[in-house]
């Protein structure tokens, strides 16, 4: 009886284990530990670069040169440059004069790495008229998914957080309505931040999304889209202070994840909130 006692505790610690992972977004198991493909693919470019070049064998008859007289090292070969990712970004941004053309520049971009492992593009959600325009961090497993922005727990919770404000992504009414996008719109592996460079990449789409957008308020929800609009990090020392973006203002919040996990944090957005209700309340 004890055995089994045991045998079933562990079977229960290892399924809470399981579901916990899973809604971290390690949903696939690929290897025993995490795997940085960009700095294997640096590290063998290097290598390779590194590598001395062996001479070749002289022709049979042929005297071998002489140590005194080294044969001329050819130069080594060197695959030819690729495209640049943020100049290809800008230039297909730049092109993109609605928000559909901006939805399928983004949809044939494939110089983001993200993309390969990623089930759906996750554009944007809500009404392009909204005056509040909310810029996240990126899609996870439920938004990949169903190819939405913030439909998981953090969605829901985000939906409730500005219900009680007033604002809503499904509202028709532009005073009421918000509109939602992602800094990346690929899920990263396993829910994991950004990297600069793929903020970089994407950086010339959140600019132009902006301006067609053309947005009141920007909401700033977390460190990613906090450091892809201003350069800085801290969403916590950062929330609550008006800045600005792109010629408007912007409200830095935490994000509703960091919320979920850090429940007594929601009073200070609920500040945020109600700061948010009396700017856009506010005569012009």
């Amino acid at each position: 009886m004890g055995i089994a006692t045991e045998i079933l505790a562990d079977w229960d610690a290892a399924l809470a284990a399981l579901e916990w992972q899973l809604d971290c977004g390690a949903d696939e198991t690929l290897a025993e530990a995490p795997v940085d493909r960009y700095a294997l693919a640096q590290a063998d470019a290097t290598r390779r670069a590194e590598a001395p070049e062996r001479p070749a064998a002289p022709p049979p008859g042929a005297a071998a040169p002489s140590a005194a007289m080294p044969p001329s090292a050819a130069p080594p070969h060197e695959p030819p440059p690729g495209p640049d990712p943020v100049a290809e970004a800008r230039a297909a941004a730049a092109r993109a004069h609605t928000l559909e053309d901006l939805r399928e520049a983004v949809h044939r971009f494939d110089l983001c790495e993200l993309k390969k492992g990623a089930r759906n593009t996750v554009f944007a959600d809500g009404n392009p008229k909204a005056r509040v325009l909310i810029l996240g961090e990126g899609p996870g497993r439920e938004e990949d998914l169903e190819g939405r922005p913030f439909v998981g727990r953090a969605g829901q919770l985000l939906d409730r957080m500005f219900a009680a404000i007033g604002l809503s992504r499904s509202a028709p009414d532009p005073e009421r309505a918000l509109y939602i996008t992602n800094v990346v719109f690929w899920r990263p592996p396993g829910n994991r931040d950004p990297e600069p460079a793929e903020i970089a990449m994407m950086k010339p789409f959140i600019d132009r999304h902006i301006a067609l957008v053309d947005p009141e308020v920007v909401v700033a929800m977390g460190n990613t889209p906090l450091f892809a609009l201003t350069g800085q990090r801290g969403i916590m020392r950062a929330r609550g202070i008006w800045r600005q973006t792109h010629g408007r203002p912007l409200l830095p919040m935490a994000h509703p994840a960091y919320l979920l996990r850090n429940p007594s944090a929601k009073r200070e957005s609920w500040a945020d909130l109600l700061a948010l209700q009396a700017h856009l309340r506010a005569p012009k």
